[in-house]
């Protein structure tokens, strides 16, 4: 890492608190450099330069991200070498994308539950995880309704 390029310290800190939410590490050190990317993206030396580490460990992260569809890789014409952005809206899709998953969790969860005919604090605990995903499936089509009207509103 280098002073040469703005935000790295910010962006190591975010990725820090990424890890710990369950990201793995070089993925998240990978977009949150991404996150400050200019215009057009880093190849991937370029970002082996910024993050001080191996074309190996770039490739696997970039990898990674492609999976969640997080991150997309760029050609252009006269370059030999792809460059790769963030995908526009990435927390917006990921979020709407996975909002259905929570009812259906729910489910599932209420499943578990009911198979613990003889312990109470099991099934307690299966039903409060069950009704915390109905409740984020109930939230999240208005947070979404709201956080559109807000990015809508020029000085929200």
């Amino acid at each position: 890492m280098t002073d040469a390029h703005p935000g790295v310290e910010a962006a190591e800190q975010a990725a820090a608190m990424m890890t710990t939410a369950g990201m793995p590490r070089m993925p998240a050190r990978v977009m949150m450099a991404l996150v400050a990317a200019r215009d057009g993206g880093y190849t991937a030396a370029e970002l082996g330069e910024r993050l001080g580490v191996s074309a190996g460990a770039v490739s696997g992260a970039v990898r990674y991200l492609q999976t969640l569809q997080m991150v997309h890789r760029l050609s252009r014409a006269g370059d030999r070498r792809d460059r790769y952005e963030l995908v526009p809206d990435v927390w917006y899709r990921v979020t709407t994308g996975n909002a259905p998953l929570y009812e259906r969790l729910a489910d599932l969860i209420d499943r578990i539950g009911d198979d613990q005919h003889d312990d109470a604090t099991a099934r307690a605990r299966a039903d409060e995880m069950a009704e915390f995903f109905r409740f984020m499936a109930r939230r999240m089509p208005r947070l979404i309704e709201e956080w559109e009207a807000e990015r809508l509103t020029p000085g929200a």
